[in-house]
């Protein structure tokens, strides 16, 4: 068809010129000439010896800071009382008692009580023959004593009784000598001793505190479900009642329902027999008046 077309109509569907070529700027990625693959052998003498490399500083949180100073002062002082252990030796002390079976231990001591009111207070019991009051290294008192009685009846009455005893407001603790009388006795400074230290007495207040908790949490709960078991009853008791009172109510409506139907039934059966007399009746009075006037209606006519 388009060769019919006149020439400046065909100068419009006329293709244009192929777009000149240029050659590229750079060189294609075939025909690039590349650097040679090798391996790192020959590069490994530059590197950082791993010997050479410090060590990796370790860092410590606060918690694990506390718990390895408390390690080491629990080692430190285990070592220690290791140490002491091997080097305590009671039956060389020079300032100790000459008969370790005379002699009483007197702990809880004030003070401020001096060695005269101490020899005062135990001397009732037997004669004293000494009387040591322990002073640690810068002339303060420690808390305790050894006394040394000259019989040993007398340390034992003194045992027995002045326990407990009360001298410048504190109650003091009596005991015999049991350093060089036991070969197995430690001091308390040596992981020995009797009675509690204060950090027990602490945690045993706690124990104590938390078990009158639990007791008190016990009650509770016991009069909490003995309140809900009382509710409980009563409130079953009341629907009971409840529901007794409308068993009741519904039984008593049952039967005026019933004597009211037995009236009704009476009531229509008495109705229904006087309404079949009364019907009777009217009709026989109907025949009568008929046949009255049909005899009347014949006699006229004859």
């Amino acid at each position: 068809m388009t060769q019919f077309l006149p020439d400046n109509l065909l100068a419009l569907f006329e293709a244009r010129p192929p777009l000149p070529y240029k050659p590229p700027p750079d060189d294609l990625l075939i025909d690039r000439k590349r650097p040679k693959m090798s391996g790192l052998s020959e590069y490994i003498h530059l590197f950082e010896d791993p010997k050479d490399t410090p060590p990796k500083p370790v860092y410590e949180s606060k918690e694990e800071r506390r718990a390895r100073r408390r390690k080491e002062k629990e080692e430190l002082l285990a070592y220690k009382i290791e140490q002491g252990i091997a080097t305590w030796n009671p039956a060389q002390n020079p300032s100790a008692t000459t008969d370790p079976y005379k002699t009483l231990f007197v702990a809880r001591i004030n003070y401020e009580t001096s060695e005269s009111k101490l020899r005062r207070e135990f001397e009732q019991f037997g004669k004293i023959t000494r009387l040591a009051l322990v002073h640690d290294k810068n002339g303060k008192p420690r808390g305790y004593a050894f006394i040394e009685y000259q019989h040993k009846e007398s340390m034992s009455e003194a045992y027995k009784k002045a326990d407990g005893m009360k001298i410048d407001g504190r109650r003091v603790v009596v005991d015999y000598e049991r350093g060089r009388t036991q070969k197995s006795w430690l001091p308390r400074r040596l992981g020995g001793g009797k009675g509690d230290t204060r950090r027990l007495r602490e945690s045993k207040a706690v124990l104590e505190a938390a078990a009158l908790e639990m007791a008190h949490e016990d009650r509770d709960h016991r009069s909490s479900s003995t309140h809900r078991s009382y509710s409980h009853d009563r409130d079953r008791e009341h629907n009971g009642t409840v529901s007794n009172s409308r068993r009741h109510s519904r039984s008593r409506d049952r039967d005026r329902d019933r004597d009211r139907d037995r009236d009704s039934r009476r009531y229509d059966d008495h109705r229904s027999s006087r309404d079949g007399r009364s019907d009777g009746d009217r009709d026989r009075d109907y025949r009568d008046r008929d046949r009255d006037r049909g005899r009347d209606y014949d006699r006229r006519r004859h």
